[in-house]
């Protein structure tokens, strides 16, 4: 269990600082568009950048953000059931969202392998498209095995307080 979690750890590390680099990066195309707009210069393909830019930094933050519990989740309902009630729900949705992120990371792999194939690029700049689609698998990929470690977690050692 420990070595499951400190690849968990080191996966998520160096994504989510990929990701803050992304983002970085982000904010400065953005500047400098605006600033070139006033001289009637835009950066050619912000669009396309940015849409890659954005994929990426939102792929490689979903592990990180699932090991620190920051993902959005109403649980009005689930809080009126009891731990244990509450505990079976919280398997079951990591087991979905296991499931289900990694049968995304595989079909994005294997959309990634597609656009390789058929040499896809962009209209305006000509970037290759597969490089960031194989990155997103990744995330998604990392996601799903944060969630596996979630459900070892919680059947090798229940506690009444762990979600």
């Amino acid at each position: 269990m420990n070595l499951l979690e400190k690849i968990n750890t080191w996966l998520n590390r160096i994504l989510v600082l990929l990701a803050g680099v992304f983002l970085v990066g982000m904010v400065a195309l953005t500047c400098t568009n605006i600033l070139l707009r006033t001289l009637w210069v835009p950066v050619q393909g912000t669009f396309e950048l940015m849409g890659f830019a954005g994929a990426l930094v939102t792929a490689f933050a979903l592990g990180y953000t699932q090991i620190k519990k920051g993902h959005i989740s109403v649980d009005v309902l689930v809080e009126t059931f009891s731990p244990g009630i509450r505990r079976i729900l919280v398997f079951i949705n990591n087991v979905i969202c296991c499931a289900f992120f990694g049968l995304a990371a595989w079909q994005l792999a294997v959309k990634a392998g597609t656009l390789k194939a058929t040499g896809e690029v962009t209209e305006t700049l000509g970037i290759i498209y597969y490089p960031f689609t194989y990155a997103v698998a990744l995330g998604c990929f990392v996601l799903a095995l944060v969630m596996l470690t979630d459900i070892v977690r919680q059947i090798i050692a229940p506690k009444e307080g762990d979600q």
